[in-house]
């Protein structure tokens, strides 16, 4: 109902009175999640009031012995990097992903002794994530994995090397 209004007051003159002002886009709320380096509890409280204080910030989570700053709000992720980089911590775009989104976890690159239990390390650039369905299933490949097909005994139109 809040928009539907929004709406008509854009189109009655609610834009400078003349109905032609540009509408000005609201940001989208949004989660970001941070690798912050935190030893004690004042780094903790360092990092939450930093972030706490950025407009838009709905909220502010911290598990320190994940090393994981979730902020949600209006924000973009770039700024809350920044301002979690100013207070002096060692701070990264979140890195890891769900183990079981991974099709081959244990591969160099993917497996990280130092994610928390039950997270790997973002997908290899060479693999190829995407989302099918409503189900959000995971599908995990290789962009050149039709190549490979080509000689494949299971593909009728396969060529086949003696």
């Amino acid at each position: 109902m809040g928009s539907t209004l929004e709406y008509l007051s854009g189109l009655l003159g609610g834009s400078g009175g003349h109905g032609h002002g540009k509408m000005k886009r609201k940001k989208q709320l949004q989660t970001v999640e941070l690798k912050v380096r935190m030893d004690c509890e004042g780094c903790e409280l360092k990092v939450r009031s930093a972030l706490s204080s950025m407009k838009g910030v709905e909220s502010v989570e911290i598990n320190r012995k994940q090393q994981k700053v979730t902020v949600v709000g209006y924000v973009e992720a770039s700024k809350v990097l920044k301002k979690a980089q100013s207070t002096g911590k060692k701070s990264e775009i979140w890195p890891y992903v769900p183990y079981s989104l991974v099709s081959q976890p244990y591969v160099a690159g993917t497996y990280d002794k130092r994610a928390p239990p039950g997270y790997v390390r973002s997908a290899d650039p060479g693999y190829v994530v995407a989302t099918t369905g409503q189900q959000q299933q995971q599908q995990v490949g290789r962009p050149h994995d039709h190549l490979t097909d080509m000689f494949n005994d299971e593909n009728p139109n396969s060529c086949s090397v003696m």
